[in-house]
């Protein structure tokens, strides 16, 4: 075997000597290889010899079409492989010519062990992406820029977008405009420089029914490439140069059995600094060849057959090289169902392994519930009634409660929560719900004692529920707690005095302790971690776990992505609750709006202006809170008085000004996302978004929700900076 190498390993030397500019044989290295391995393959005599002679000369095909640099790659590679099938030979060599031992003759008769099966790799992806035929230590370098270490991950780089190059075309049937792809033979071909020095390579190609000009910048080596006879596939949008149709730098290569960036959907990947498109696209084909048989599908046949699924090695093969679009759209929609599959599996196990652990069972005292409902100074909704008795039927079990309670803002899911919170308190333990910003947790306190007051005041003959009342300590946790009063709060909450805990992120520092934490609340879930929402849960032991989200959530999804939550949603707004209309306008009917707003001025109201920006930035043209309230106030609302609010302020002066536009000091609040949660003003009735595509749907949503909370028709404008469809 190794004399079948030999001569290659000299040519390549050699070509490597002369900077890969395909010298070193003449007639170029293609030819002298196809030599090469019908020689090979006569000489050679067990299949593991030829699979090693096809490889070498897989590596170095088509040479000729190469980049210097992609030359070099390939001759590297080649070298590598053959160095490793040399190394295998020499080994059994040596041990037949080793001298034998003396063993005995006892030894030599008894029967020799059956060789040991060989055992399958677990993980048969799982190694260096260096394992890729072409990939050296400098590309797996490159490639880890991408998230790219083992072979699995390259496999799983799948594209961002592709070029549609499947239309094939005659020259005589092209147009100006198309993305097209040709088959056909080059005429002539011929460089030049420009009049800045740029290399210029142009080929006159024909197909029996035209000709066509391709030009190709800055790649001198293409003119000997490009050599007049030789037939090549060239994909690319079609140009016009002085009336004539031309390609400029189009995509080709040879025509040849499986074409890999023209003729087809062409895949184009992200890329980092020393990586381009056709050495990926390359590399990955090598990947797949090698690599692709060896996909384990994660789910049984039975399943895809009865979801019309894709297998994982078809799906990986076309969402990197797709046949059609029909196919790409299946291997996609294959990917995405194992993907949310192993996501609910994921949370399922998480949901079993939390209902396993022991709970503390909270008893529900009914004539107790009785006298909070009838002193409440509203009824509850019927969704507000089923909610309540989903989560107190869970806080009596004996395993911890896992619930998701999610209702649109102003739908009273806070109520429903203190009712709960209530009933532990009622049991001698304690509750505690934490909110992600200090202006939500603030709320949560006002509406609490507002709401033990109102209570108190109408408990009437009920004195269970009076005593429950006075002795409920509720106290709120910050960040911007003095220092004395959060060390009281942390004593308090340790030794069970403070009962009912309202906060922030503060809940989950090192120094609070609970005495007996029996329900734990966290509102407005998305906005914490999951390591977030686990330390408040270890804050005592298995306590019951509530959580609650505004944002409109498709049951399909929310049992999908919070498989580890049951599930209560509040679908039903309280009678005085106001729908909200929400409107999209371009940027040029700005002025209508703030005739809208002036509109509800008139009559009294007030508004809410947000923009995506606290300052101005030379970055984007972007709404800025600050300079628009001073543009606002001098140019569009001189008669009115405006407030600015913003995350940068302090938080004194943060409850400053909302207190003054709760009072109607301010008739518009000019604010940044900072307003997002935690405003409750019934006499606010517009909200008019700025930037408006430049938020998440969930904080649009939030926005909305500012307004609608009284007895007024309300209304959301949302005002975009781009009137594209994307915007």
């Amino acid at each position: 075997m190794t004399v079948v190498f030999e001569k290659l390993i000299k040519v390549l030397s050699l070509e490597q000597d002369l900077k890969c500019e395909n010298r070193a044989v003449i007639g170029g290295l293609d030819r002298f290889l196809q030599l090469w391995r019908e020689n090979a393959m006569r000489e050679t005599h067990s299949a593991a010899e030829q699979v090693a002679v096809n490889e070498v000369f897989t590596l170095l095909q088509p040479y000729g079409s190469f980049s210097p640099e992609e030359r070099a790659q390939a001759i590297e590679a080649a070298l590598a492989r053959m160095s490793q099938t040399q190394a295998a030979d020499a080994a059994p060599q040596e041990a037949v010519g080793a001298p034998a031992a003396d063993t005995g003759a006892d030894q030599a008769e008894s029967p020799q062990e059956p060789p040991a099966e060989p055992q399958p790799d677990p993980f048969p992806l799982n190694v260096s992406v260096e394992s890729v035929r072409g990939i050296s230590q400098t590309y797996s370098a490159r490639l880890r820029s991408l998230g790219v270490e083992m072979v699995e991950d390259l496999l799983y780089l799948f594209p961002h977008r592709y070029d549609d190059f499947s239309s094939l075309k005659r020259i005589n049937q092209l147009e100006y405009g198309q993305e097209v792809t040709i088959v056909a033979t080059i005429w002539e071909t011929h460089s030049r420089r420009t009049r800045s020095g740029m290399a210029m390579v142009q080929s006159i190609l024909t197909d029996g029914t035209g000709m066509i000009q391709a030009t190709w910048f800055n790649q001198p080596y293409l003119e000997k490439q490009l050599r007049p006879g030789r037939e090549i596939v060239v994909s690319g949008q079609v140009d016009e140069f002085l009336g004539r149709l031309t390609f400029s730098s189009p995509f080709w290569e040879p025509l040849q059995k499986e074409l890999v960036h023209t003729g087809r959907l062409v895949p184009i990947y992200p890329l980092t600094e020393g990586i381009k498109q056709r050495w990926l696209r390359r590399t990955m084909m090598n990947a797949l060849n090698e690599w692709g048989e060896r996909f384990e599908d994660p789910l049984p046949t039975s399943l895809r057959l009865e979801r019309n699924l894709l297998d994982a090695k078809t799906s990986i093969w076309q969402m990197h090289f797709p046949e059609s679009k029909e196919m790409l759209e299946r291997a996609r929609h294959r990917l995405c169902f194992e993907e949310f599959l192993l996501i609910q599996l994921g949370v399922l196990r998480q949901r079993q392994s939390w209902q396993a652990q022991p709970g503390q069972p909270l008893a529900v005292n009914k004539e107790l519930l009785a006298a909070m409902l009838k002193s409440l100074p509203f009824s509850l909704t019927n969704a507000q009634q089923r909610c309540l008795e989903d989560i107190l039927l869970d806080l009596q079990q004996s395993h911890p409660m896992s619930r998701l309670l999610q209702g649109d803002v102003g739908s009273g899911k806070t109520v429903v929560t203190v009712l709960a919170m209530l009933m532990a308190v009622a049991n001698g333990a304690q509750a505690a719900i934490m909110a992600p910003t200090e202006i939500l947790a603030e709320q949560h306190y006002r509406t609490i004692t507002k709401l033990l007051a109102t209570v108190l005041e109408t408990a009437g003959n009920s004195a269970a529920l009076q005593e429950l009342v006075q002795r409920t300590r509720v106290r709120l946790l910050t960040g911007s707690v003095p220092g004395a009063e959060k060390q009281e709060i942390y004593a308090e909450l340790a030794d069970g005095t403070a009962n009912l805990v309202v906060g922030t992120h503060a809940l989950i520092q090192e120094g609070v302790s609970f005495a007996n934490l029996a329900l734990a609340v966290v509102d407005e879930q998305h906005r914490f971690g999951v390591e977030q929402r686990a330390a408040l849960r270890q804050k005592s032991y298995n306590p019951h776990m509530l959580v609650m989200s505004a944002t409109p959530i498709p049951r399909t999804l929310a049992l999908t992505i919070y498989g580890d939550l049951d599930v209560s949603v509040i679908d039903e707004m309280p009678p005085h609750r106001q729908q909200v209309i929400t409107r999209w306008l371009y940027p040029r009917e700005r002025e209508r709006a703030y005739a809208f707003v002036k509109g509800q001025l008139e009559q009294g109201r007030q508004a809410f202006v947000i923009c995506p920006l606290v300052e101005e930035s030379d970055k984007t043209d972007t709404k800025a809170a600050t300079s628009e309230y001073e543009r606002l106030q001098k140019e569009v609302f001189p008669s009115y008085k405006l407030g600015l609010l913003h995350g940068r302020m302090k938080g004194s002066e943060k409850e400053e000004v909302m207190t003054a536009f709760e009072r109607g000091d301010f008739h518009i609040l000019v604010s940044t996302s900072v307003v997002e949660v935690g405003i409750d003003v019934p006499n606010a009735t517009i909200t008019l978004v700025e930037g408006a595509n430049r938020f998440g749907l969930a904080q649009l949503h939030q926005f909305r929700g500012r307004v609608g909370r009284g007895a007024f028709q309300s209304y959301c404008i949302l005002l975009s900076d781009s009137p594209s469809p994307e915007g």
